[in-house]
C-alpha cells in the first residue's frame, strides 16, 4: 500500500512538474501570474504602500486639484484633489472582490446544474436545466445586468448579485458538454454497476474530468467579470461615491477629456492590466492543464 501511494506520489509530482514547465516556457504566462500577484499585493497593502491612503475615503483639497503627472503625484489628482494612483490600489479591492464573489456564487450552482443535466440527459430534468440555461444565454450578459442593477439600489453588493445571476448558465453549458460526453464512459458505467450513489457519481467520477475546462474558464472569467463590474460602474450602477472604483473613476475622469486627460486614462489602464493579467494567466493555465491531462 505504502508503495502504491509513492507511485501515485511520484506521478503527481512529475505531472505538476511538466505542467509548471510548459507553463514557464510561455513568457506571455509568466507576465499573466506576475501581474495577478502583483494587483494582490497592491490590494493587500494599499494603506501601506499608497502614497495618500486617506484619498480613498472622503478628502478634499482644492488646492492640488487637477495637478498632472508629476514627482508629487505620479498619476496626478482629480477635481477635488485626491491623489489618482492612491485610488487605484484600493479600487483593485472592488474589482477583485467582484470577480471572486461572483465566481463564488455561480461556479457551485453552474457546474452542480450542468453536472446534473450531463448525466440525466434526455429526461426532463436535462430539459428543464437547459432550456432555462438557454432563455438566460439569449439575453446579452451587460443588458440584462443592466436591467437587474436598474431596479435595485446603486451599490457594490446589487451589482454583485446582478452579474452572478447571469453569469451561472456559462458554466452549466460548459460541464453539461462534458457530462454528457462522460456518462456513457466505463469508469461511470463500472460505477453504476457497484451501486454508487448519483452523488457519487457526479462529484467523484465525472467532475474531477471537468476541473482542466473550469479552472480555466474561472481565470479568463475573472477579467470578464472584472470588466463588466467597471462597466456598471461607469454607468452609476456600481460603487457609489466616494468608494473608489475603476469604472467609476473613467466616468468622472471622461467629462474632462481631453484637457485633464489623467483622470480617466490612467483608472482605464488600470482596468485593462489586471483583464489583461487574467487573460494571460488563463491561457497559461490552459496549456499546463492539457499537458496534465495527457
Amino acid at each position: 500500500m505504502e508503495r502504491i501511494g509513492g507511485n501515485r506520489v511520484q506521478r503527481l509530482e512529475e505531472s505538476i512538474k511538466k505542467g509548471w514547465y510548459k507553463f514557464s516556457r510561455n513568457p506571455l504566462s509568466v507576465v499573466g501570474v506576475v501581474s495577478v500577484l502583483f494587483v494582490f499585493f497592491l490590494l493587500a497593502f494599499a494603506p501601506y504602500v499608497a502614497p495618500y491612503p486617506k484619498h480613498a475615503g472622503n478628502f478634499v483639497n482644492f488646492a492640488e486639484a487637477s495637478r498632472p503627472p508629476s514627482f508629487k503625484h505620479l498619476f496626478g489628482t482629480d477635481v477635488v484633489g485626491r491623489d489618482i494612483l492612491s485610488r487605484i490600489f484600493f479600487a483593485f479591492r472592488f474589482s477583485i472582490a467582484m470577480g471572486g464573489v461572483v465566481l463564488t456564487l455561480t461556479v457551485p450552482v453552474g457546474v452542480s446544474l450542468g453536472l446534473l443535466a450531463g448525466y440525466k440527459k434526455g429526461s426532463w430534468i436535462d430539459t428543464v436545466i437547459m432550456r432555462t440555461t438557454d432563455i438566460f444565454v439569449s439575453v446579452p450578459p451587460l443588458v440584462l445586468a443592466l436591467a437587474v442593477c436598474s431596479v435595485l439600489t446603486p451599490s457594490v453588493f446589487n451589482a454583485m448579485m446582478a452579474v452572478s445571476l447571469m453569469w451561472w448558465p456559462w458554466y452549466c453549458r460548459l460541464v453539461y458538454g462534458i457530462a454528457s460526453s462522460l456518462r456513457n464512459e466505463f469508469f461511470v458505467q463500472s460505477a453504476e454497476v457497484t451501486g454508487a450513489s448519483s452523488f457519487h457519481i457526479l462529484f467523484r467520477e465525472i467532475l474531477p474530468n471537468c476541473s482542466a475546462p473550469i479552472l480555466t474558464k474561472m481565470s479568463l472569467d475573472m477579467g470578464w467579470v472584472i470588466l463588466l463590474g467597471s462597466a456598471l460602474s461607469f454607468v452609476g450602477l456600481g460603487a457609489q461615491p466616494p468608494t473608489p472604483d475603476l469604472g467609476t473613476m473613467v466616468a468622472d475622469g471622461g467629462r474632462y477629456m481631453p484637457d485633464q486627460w489623467w483622470i480617466a486614462v490612467f483608472p482605464a489602464l488600470a482596468i485593462m492590466f489586471v483583464v489583461l493579467g487574467f487573460n494571460l494567466l488563463g491561457d497559461g493555465l490552459r496549456d499546463m492543464l492539457a499537458v496534465e491531462e495527457v
